[in-house]
C-alpha cells in the first residue's frame, strides 16, 4: 500500500467513524461495497464530501464511473490524486 492510499485509508476510517479498523487494515484492492468493507451508498455520498473538501474537487453522485472509483481503495486513491486540486 501507497502513503496517499494509506492516507485515503485513514481518511475513510475517520470519516465513516469505523474505528474499530486501522488503515493497514483495508486491503488496496479489497472491495469497498458489498463484500469488503461493506459501505452502503450513503458512505459514497459521506466520502464524496469529505473528498471535495480536502482534495478539492467533486465526485458528482450521477457519475457514471462511481462503480469504478469506488470500487477499491487503490482505485479511489488513483481518481483523489488525478483529479484533486495542487
Amino acid at each position: 500500500m501507497s502513503d496517499f492510499e494509506r492516507e485515503i485509508a485513514a481518511m475513510i476510517i475517520e470519516v465513516l467513524n469505523l474505528e474499530e479498523l486501522s488503515a493497514d487494515e483495508i486491503e488496496a484492492e479489497a472491495a469497498l461495497f458489498g463484500e469488503g468493507l461493506a459501505l452502503d451508498s450513503i458512505d459514497a455520498l459521506e466520502l464524496s464530501l469529505a473528498v471535495s473538501q480536502r482534495y478539492g474537487f467533486q465526485i458528482k453522485a450521477d457519475d457514471a464511473d462511481n462503480k469504478n472509483i469506488f470500487s477499491s481503495l487503490r482505485a479511489l486513491a488513483g481518481h483523489i490524486e488525478a483529479n484533486r486540486a495542487s
